[in-house]
């Protein structure tokens, strides 16, 4: 009986790892990229009723208004999330959005869009000023 020669299928599939082993790398370093520039609409407060804003300060204090106005006061983090549901449970279509300092650190407020999200508001936006 005639034996099939697997010695050839052997070295195809050793070029193909080693082809495999050099590429990726080569894949997964980081590719440079130019993202778009783009103006975002400008959103009037007075469009929306009564908005939930979550200041940030550099320092990392948090203030939140609540829609009358009024951020006064420094707040924990935990009674943020206590006051934004308790405005959310009365009106749950009220937006929230995050007014950060340019110089706080991202995962804080990253960390308060977490908590946000895990409380059960569905959307959070980010404040930003014009350029």
């Amino acid at each position: 009986m005639a034996e099939i020669n697997v010695v050839p299928y052997i070295d195809v599939t050793l070029v193909l790892l080693i082809i495999f082993m050099i590429t990726a790398p080569l894949i997964q370093s980081g590719v440079d990229v130019d993202l778009p520039q783009a103006e975002a609409k400008n959103i009037s407060l007075e469009d929306m009723p009564n908005p939930v804003i979550i200041t940030i300060t550099k320092t990392g204090e948090f203030f939140i208004d609540l829609g009358n106005g009024e951020d006064d006061e420094p707040v924990t983090a935990a009674e943020v999330l206590i006051l934004t549901q308790a405005v959310r449970k009365n009106k749950p279509a009220t937006q929230v959005y995050i007014r950060g300092d340019k110089e706080v650190q991202y995962g804080k407020v990253v960390t308060v869009m977490a908590a946000l999200k895990n409380a059960g508001v569905p959307n959070v936006g980010l404040m930003t000023e014009n350029f």
